[in-house]
């Protein structure tokens, strides 16, 4: 049984989160982990200043299954299974030590050592008193402390296998950071009952997924309540489109899987963020709607309480989440509008259009999408005031330049930025992003014009639509200066 266990399914990061959520649970305010390579004799050490166990709760801990998970808990308490302290042991080592003390008692210590299991005759039980030998200066930092629990992870045959070097372990150390800083961004940030964790001696710090008080965020909704259940409670968030953010912001913002991987729900149980990305089964027509790039800056936080595991169906990892189907309804309404918030900002680069997709008294789209039972096409808006500028004045010209026009649309290469933008993991550069202002002013002065001529507005008028018009609306110094040209 032992052996099949190891095989949950635990990552290194995600087996030391659930042992920081037993020192969040036993209020440690502060937990160290520590890595360190030794080649086959390389260990881990998680440290915290939580409440300690004596000898009958560490015996008590140490025991597989030893909580009956459909047994009512504290409201902050973390755990449900009784099992995250072994299984996320030994999915990484074959030896487990455990040592604990409450304020003003003495030292308990026991072991899990897989290798030893039936190998020790006459012991009914296989858990060994103390540290094995040659170990016990790992847990020397506990006789200087008034209380707490040392967690030691040696025999690392889950993570020092065949080929694994000193800079693999750097490696797991930046996704194990990457993944607490994620997971435990709420706890680590409440200044009240804050938890501070360190790795390597080095801080943790919070990764926060929804760009809190940043002034190019395009949609903050606020907090709902959940109907037909208790405690649940979400959050819509539309991140700023890239092109309103520093490259430190991007990177940062990303997260851990990338944009497209981050998201989605953010499913929270007292703070701790359990799921992280996805959109829960939800879909239309049947289908689950996937994570995209079109849908990349949507980020839903999600908050159930943990009397609610066994609805939605949390697993022992605490990596998974279904949504009870009576709530399904609300979910997907609030999820719907906050994709349809995040679609048209990442299509206007974070300009957020109304629900037609033009802005009042703008100048209508160079770009128009047509809808049919054969799919959708892109066509050219003869309409637009400098197309319709241009036919009007092209004499003998305009069949040619309605014929180039047919070429441009009927070879549009979708398929060729789809690719480009899935790869890139970043949207095509459009909108005069990289352009210098000479050329900004080329086509403006020719919009201009089109305005004034053409369309018969006044110069104020048409500096006015200009300024109402992306991408031009970035652009209100040379908007400023346009002036009629002397004929």
């Amino acid at each position: 049984m032992l052996e099949a266990l190891r095989g949950l399914g635990y990552a290194p990061a995600t087996a030391l989160a659930d042992l920081i959520d037993n020192s969040i649970a036993a209020n440690a305010r502060e937990v160290a982990i520590h890595l360190e390579w030794a080649e086959q004799d390389s260990w881990v050490r998680i440290i915290d200043n939580g409440d300690g166990m004596d000898d009958a709760a560490l015996e008590e801990g140490m025991r597989l299954g030893a909580r009956d998970p459909r047994a009512e808990r504290a409201v902050s308490d973390l755990g449900r299974f009784g099992l995250g302290l072994k299984t996320a042991s030994f999915s990484q080592a074959r030896r487990l030590t455990v040592a604990s003390r409450q304020k003003g008692g003495s030292i308990a210590c026991l072991r899990w050592d897989l290798d030893l299991i039936g190998q020790v005759s006459g012991a009914e039980w296989p858990l060994f008193e103390g540290p094995a030998s040659g170990s016990e200066p790992l847990l020397e930092p506990l006789a200087w402390m008034e209380h707490g629990t040392i967690v030691l992870w040696e025999r690392l045959d889950r993570i020092v296998t065949d080929g694994f070097t000193v800079t693999d372990m750097i490696e797991l150390a930046d996704r194990i950071e990457a993944h607490l800083a994620m997971t435990f961004h709420r706890l680590i940030e409440c200044r009240q009952t804050g938890v501070r964790i360190l790795l390597n001696s080095r801080e943790v710090k919070p990764w926060d997924p929804y760009l809190m008080g940043h002034p190019g965020k395009a949609f903050e909704s606020p907090e709902y309540r959940i109907l037909h259940t208790t405690g649940v409670m979400l959050q819509c968030h539309v991140l700023p489109h890239r092109d309103m953010l520093k490259p430190s912001e991007q990177a940062a913002a990303a997260g851990p899987g990338g944009w497209v991987q981050q998201e989605g729900f953010y499913v929270y149980r007292n703070r701790r963020l359990l799921l992280a990305g996805g959109w829960l089964g939800l879909g239309d027509g049947g289908r689950p709607w996937p994570r995209d790039e079109a849908h990349r800056l949507a980020r839903i936080r999600l908050d159930i309480p943990n009397s609610a595991d066994a609805e939605w169906k949390i697993n022992i990892l605490k990596s998974t989440a279904s949504a009870p189907v009576r709530l399904r309804p609300q979910l997907h309404r609030l999820a719907l509008e906050t994709r349809e918030v995040a679609r048209r900002v990442f299509a206007h680069r974070g300009h957020i259009q109304p629900a037609g997709e033009t802005r009042p008294n703008a100048v209508a789209e160079v770009w128009q999408a047509r809808r049919s039972a054969q799919g959708t096409s892109y066509r050219i808006n003869r309409d637009h005031d400098l197309v319709a500028s241009i036919l009007n004045r092209a004499g003998s010209l305009r069949s040619d330049i309605l014929a180039l026009f047919r070429l441009i649309e009927e070879t549009v290469p979708v398929q060729r930025i789809w690719l480009d933008t899935a790869e890139d993991k970043e949207t095509p550069r459009t909108g005069f992003s990289e352009a210098v202002e000479s050329e900004v002013m080329e086509t403006l002065s020719s919009m201009f014009e089109a305005l004034v001529m053409f369309r018969g507005l006044s110069p104020a008028e048409a500096r006015e639509r200009l300024g109402r018009t992306p991408p031009f609306d970035r652009h209100a110094n040379l908007i400023s200066a346009l002036e009629v040209k002397d004929t």
